[in-house]
């Protein structure tokens, strides 16, 4: 298939998956204002439908390695472009994530984000960004569910470097809960910008879980041994070597 067609096939795939976006969303707009469980099961849908859509739109599909987490725990994912926040939500039962402050105020996705619970961080100042994460966290501590931050903080592509923010030790230590890492390939795939979709197979793989316990500094350096480990090892599965 020639790069032109399967662009043009992808311009149409990520057209569509913002149109369904806002069909679930007006669906599910009475079960969500009447319960959470109406929001996660409105999110979930739209999962589905991308997985779906994907496979045979643009012939994306994407495989869960490792076994994701059904208790209360965090998780802490390789970030590389919207992909992944769609296969780990869907892969496990209540994520909520640690999500950008202006991200609220996006139609569909921050009404529905806080109704599942997500918790929007202003990331203007590290120190006060921090603190109201913290903050915001334990206040929520009773709402069940696996708690979703990204240790980079962005989108990183596959190959490149970033530093893991010292946020998710923060928590670490505070929640006292083991934390999932999960690699991913996902970016060589669905980049994080763009509108060309590579066809093939994205990994997302969950990692053995770290327990609580460990020194901030100690924990940091285990979780980014574990993390860029296993996203080299499924890049270089892909084909990449970057």
């Amino acid at each position: 298939m020639s790069y032109a067609i399967q662009w043009l096939r992808s311009l149409f795939f990520v057209g569509q998956i913002y149109v369904a976006m806002l069909v679930v969303g007006v669906l599910f707009l009475p079960a969500a204002i009447v319960s959470p469980r109406g929001a996660i099961a409105a999110c979930h849908t739209y999962v589905r439908y991308v997985r779906w859509s994907a496979s045979w739109m643009i012939g994306l599909k994407w495989e869960v390695r490792g076994t994701p987490p059904t208790d209360e725990v965090m998780v802490a994912p390789k970030h590389q472009s919207f992909m992944d926040v769609l296969a780990i939500y869907g892969a496990i039962p209540r994520g909520k994530f640690i999500m950008k402050a202006i991200l609220k105020y996006a139609p569909i996705i921050g009404q529905f984000g806080l109704r599942i619970g997500c918790i929007p961080v202003n990331r203007g100042k590290r120190g006060v960004a921090i603190k109201k994460m913290l903050t915001d966290v334990q206040a929520g501590r009773a709402l069940p569910g696996q708690l979703i931050i990204y240790p980079q903080g962005t989108r990183i592509a596959p190959g490149a470097q970033a530093k893991y923010k010292v946020g998710t030790g923060l928590l670490y230590r505070e929640l006292d809960q083991p934390v999932v890492p999960v690699a991913t390939n996902a970016g060589l795939y669905w980049p994080k910008r763009g509108i060309y979709r590579k066809p093939g197979v994205a990994i997302f793989e969950f990692l053995p879980r770290i327990e609580p316990g460990l020194e901030i500094p100690e924990f940091m350096a285990l979780l980014e041994e574990q993390i860029e480990t296993a996203c080299d090892r499924l890049n270089a599965e892909a084909g990449f070597h970057g």
